[in-house]
């Protein structure tokens, strides 16, 4: 975890009249800050922040401000299991994140970096928002469209013994597919043995039996089940920085869209890593993202 000073709190956030609360983590100083705040939107969904703690590093090496959240529904946000489907949207984690902007009076001048679900967050904020004060998006380990990480999981996924295959294709019921899904995560999701305890901690937030699917359940049967925004990438009007590993499990055709159709774009790929870089690689991606934002 990164050394720098850090503090935590909840921020509220209204939706229809009723009052929900969003938990967040600050690393650095605000008040007197010299570089703009980057707000980090962690994936799943249903996860937590946990996981992408190592960014907070940038508030010790860069003086960058690093602000850290769990998104309603997960961590240690307000939990609305009785919520129907309909009540998840990508629009609602948008304006919570913009609420989040607010709250901390960073809307004239922050940047974003999200990963993998969190890169739709920080790509559709871009492209559905379009606020002025955004000045900067990182699109970690993330996707154009759900059809390519589909279609990458299936190539990288011949390479698997067919017992293991039976078990992705049968799903959660099978008796091999956890077992199954934890090879596939150790070789195209985090290459570190043993693996970090905080993502340990971010994936059983959303899994059945040890969290909360709702979300998850919700996003991946309704708006997020055919997410594709390949034919609006050209309307990003902000630099964004492409970043993935060697071994992710989203390769580089999944990120290759964003390569050609955002018009101020850089990619960088991780040859060590592969979902995780901040942790795999990690001061050369504190490096890169600092590099980026001092732009």
């Amino acid at each position: 975890m990164s050394s720098s000073f850090s503090s935590e709190g909840t921020i509220p956030f209204t939706v229809d009249g009723e009052t929900h609360q969003t938990w967040y983590r600050l690393f650095g100083d605000l008040t007197k800050r010299t570089h703009r705040p980057l707000v980090v939107i962690h994936g799943g969904p249903g996860l937590s922040h946990d996981y992408l703690l190592p960014i907070g590093d940038l508030a010790t090496t860069a003086s960058i401000p690093v602000i850290l959240y769990d998104q309603v529904g997960t961590g240690r946000s307000t939990h609305l299991r009785e919520k129907p489907a309909s009540f998840w949207t990508i629009d609602l984690f948008l304006d919570e994140l913009t609420n989040l902007v607010n709250h901390f009076g960073a809307q004239d001048d922050f940047d974003v970096l999200g990963h993998s679900w969190g890169g739709t967050l920080a790509i559709e904020l871009a492209i559905r928002r379009r606020l002025p004060g955004l000045k900067h998006v990182v699109l970690s380990n993330t996707l154009a469209a759900k059809r390519l990480v589909k279609e990458s999981n299936e190539m990288l996924q011949k390479n698997f013994p067919q017992e293991e295959r039976e078990a992705w294709l049968a799903g959660p019921e099978h008796p091999l597919f956890g077992q199954a899904s934890a090879h596939f995560f150790s070789l195209h999701g985090c290459l570190l043995s043993p693996p970090p305890q905080e993502m340990l901690y971010s994936l059983a937030q959303g899994s059945p039996g040890t969290g909360d699917t709702t979300v998850y359940n919700a996003l991946s049967q309704g708006e997020y089940a055919d997410w594709d925004v390949i034919d609006k990438l050209h309307t990003v009007e902000v630099p964004a920085l492409i970043l993935n590993g060697r071994a992710d499990y989203m390769q580089d055709f999944v990120n290759a869209p964003f390569f050609t159709h955002i018009p101020r774009v850089k990619w960088i790929t991780f040859e060590k890593s592969s979902h995780m870089p901040f942790w795999e690689e990690r001061e050369r991606y504190m490096q890169v993202v600092q590099n980026f934002l001092d732009l």
